[in-house]
């Protein structure tokens, strides 16, 4: 494996470890603490806090007017579009069903990959999906009983929405992401999607009684700020520069065994068979998803071919 590819790897896979303890800390949080509208600017307005500090401390780069425009839509599929309606669509249904929607972003990836930039749905890469989705839902339906929220249509359907944002931002922005540092991409995307979210955040943010939130809320708070949000979001973009929109999706799978191995840990659920299968599917299904070949490779195996037959005297 390439170096470049290789850190694109290491890029996704922790940031979907970190993503995996966000989900179970935010719903703690979400309705009765915080409303999903406070958590969503909090999760905003502090990335936009980070990333403007962060870029203070690194190289300059001139972004132009056209590029500034595109990182606002960037921003809208990534940010306005997810965090805001995953939060609300969260708060209104259960982890364990928000975790089998988020399971489609892959899927819906693939689709939209094909669809828009004509990246074929090779028979390995369409195995790789569902051994990974597979693997992913066992771990699901394995979890514990003991979980805050119960099943609610408009909830999984709006979680859907945000899920299917994000796989455009995935599918529609790799090259402009690969132009610039990973801080400059981000720090103007905060902006933008701080901007568009206060309208929506402003009142149930100032009818937010802070002096009664214990520490412990605000541990969680600062959990989803600085490594859900900072850390994580630094580090997609670095895993967006070296990898193929499906195979960036395909790493969401480690969420839940992220969620099942935390359960694990403290006491409320085992280690079993079907985890450690689960797991593996996992991994495997992440694995023949990378083997798969690129519209690129598919091209140049096309001219090849042609190539050779042209010579053939």
């Amino acid at each position: 494996m390439e170096k470049n590819k290789l850190s694109g790897h290491i890029a996704m896979f922790s940031a979907n470890i970190i993503f995996g303890l966000n989900t179970p800390i935010s719903r703690t949080l979400m309705p009765e603490t915080l409303s999903p509208y406070t958590l969503t600017f909090f999760r905003l307005a502090g990335g936009l806090l980070l990333f403007w500090t962060a870029s203070l401390f690194v190289k300059k780069e001139h972004v132009p007017a056209k590029d500034i425009l595109l990182l606002f839509f960037a921003s809208l599929f990534a940010l306005t579009l997810n965090q805001l309606p995953y939060f609300i669509g969260l708060s209104l249904t259960s982890p364990i069903d928000a975790s089998i929607v988020v399971t489609m972003l892959p899927i819906v990836t693939m689709i939209l990959a094909a669809l828009i930039l004509k990246e074929p749905i090779t028979l390995m890469k369409a195995v790789g999906v569902l051994v990974g989705a597979s693997g992913a839902l066992l771990l699901v339906f394995h979890s514990p009983a003991t979980h805050s929220g119960q099943s609610n249509f408009w909830g999984n359907l709006i979680v859907f929405g945000a899920v299917s944002s994000f796989a455009l931002y995935l599918t529609l922005f790799k090259e402009l992401i690969t132009r610039y540092s990973p801080v400059t991409v981000m720090k103007w995307m905060f902006l933008f999607g701080t901007i568009v979210c206060l309208p929506f955040c402003y009142k149930p943010l100032v009818q937010t009684d802070f002096s009664i939130l214990s520490s412990g809320t605000y541990w969680r708070i600062a959990y989803v700020v600085f490594f859900a949000t900072f850390i994580g979001y630094l580090l997609i973009p670095l895993g967006q520069k070296e990898l193929r929109p499906t195979t960036l999706s395909m790493y969401n799978y480690v969420q839940p065994v992220v969620a099942s191995l935390v359960a694990v840990a403290i006491g409320i659920d085992i280690f079993g068979l079907e985890k450690a299968l689960a797991g593996v599917l996992v991994f495997a299904g992440v694995y023949i998803v990378t083997q798969s070949k690129s519209k690129a490779q598919l091209d140049e195996e096309k001219e090849l071919k042609i190539t050779k037959q042209t010579q053939i005297p």
